[in-house]
């Protein structure tokens, strides 16, 4: 299944232009490197959270937004095999050198999906119009259990407009000298960081669909499922702002 590298960065407000062309003029490389595709999301409903959240997770300052984005492979072994190459390759360097936010501060992970469902009335080809991005801890353990959860979820989420769901279990998930995910979703021993997001065709559509989605009796919780701790997840809206 596709292979996911996921990151979460904070991008000075200001800088919003800047930074969609600096990843907008650098997509074309990443695809010279084996990436299928890559999405990068401004942040547009970026909730505060009682015990952390996406503005925690990347040490947000009060002028800066979120950003959420992502890489797709093919597989672990073609990422491995860019992330050689983007190692060694000059004009990343150059690009490194010219980035508009705090690389210092930019959470970064891969992530091999257990969940990738498309719904079934989805433009082929077509662009993300919105997407609901989620970063939680769930206890080794109960990884079968968790996908199975997502994947009753997300034939919910699509029944009611959502495009696509990915969940991804952390595979490569380094710690960091500032910030990581393990720090971003609090994990404790013996969890492992889930990287997921849901795509709507747009934040209107996402909008009509959040309140009919709860309501459904299929996202009724049992009060007695300890699947995963919901108090650690992060989660977010986010406008997509470069998609190739």
């Amino acid at each position: 299944m596709t292979y996911v590298e996921g990151f979460v960065l904070a991008v000075p407000t200001a800088n919003r232009e800047a930074y969609r062309k600096h990843a907008a003029d650098a997509a074309p490389l990443f695809r010279e490197f084996g990436v299928s595709r890559m999405v990068e999301c401004w942040g547009d409903d970026v909730p505060d959270g009682k015990v952390n959240d996406f503005k925690s997770a990347v040490q947000a300052k009060p002028d800066e937004t979120v950003v959420f984005s992502w890489f797709e492979y093919p597989d672990r072994a073609t990422r491995d095999a860019a992330t050689t190459k983007m190692m060694s390759d000059p004009r990343m360097a150059a690009m490194g050198g010219e980035m508009p936010f705090d690389g210092k501060r930019m959470i970064i992970g891969g992530f091999e999906s257990i969940v990738d469902d498309r719904g079934a009335k989805e433009a082929i080809g077509g662009a993300t119009g919105y997407v609901d991005g989620f970063v939680v801890p769930v206890p080794d353990g109960n990884k079968e259990a968790y996908r199975a959860m997502a994947e009753k979820a997300s034939e919910v989420f699509r029944d009611y407009g959502a495009t696509r769901v990915v969940e991804a279990w952390g595979d490569d998930v380094p710690d960091g000298k500032v910030t990581d995910y393990s720090r971003a979703a609090h994990r404790q021993d013996g969890e492992t960081v889930v990287f997921s997001w849901i795509e709507w065709p747009s934040r209107e559509a996402r909008v009509a669909a959040w309140d009919r989605i709860m309501a459904d009796d299929r996202m009724k919780h049992d009060p007695n499922d300890q699947t995963f701790d919901g108090k650690r997840m992060i989660y977010g809206g986010f406008a997509p702002i470069v998609e190739a």
